[in-house]
């Protein structure tokens, strides 16, 4: 069950491990049944992010209707988007 107390765990992994598609592997290992997706944060526009880290935000999503969404409710989410953050100059 996804739940504020598995999303911290996973920023703590992803802060430890770093943020790539290897980590991604790892998380979906440790987490059999859990929907993992990684992508740049402004890839996702106007959201508002579960956990926030000074390199990546964590977002939750929701595929019940069989189309992925992002919600704000653990009760409803699947899964989690892993959104890496990159500084532009």
């Amino acid at each position: 069950m996804i739940n504020p107390q598995l999303t911290q765990t996973i920023a703590e992994t992803i802060a430890s491990q770093g943020i790539d598609e290897t980590v991604i592997g790892l998380l979906r290992e440790q987490h059999p049944g859990i929907h993992f997706t990684y992508c740049m944060d402004d890839d996702i526009p106007d959201q508002s992010p579960v956990l926030e880290h000074p390199e990546f935000n964590l977002y939750l999503v929701d595929g019940k209707d069989h189309c992925l969404c992002l919600t704000q409710s653990y009760e409803q989410a699947s899964g989690f988007v892993v959104a890496e953050i990159v500084e532009y100059d």
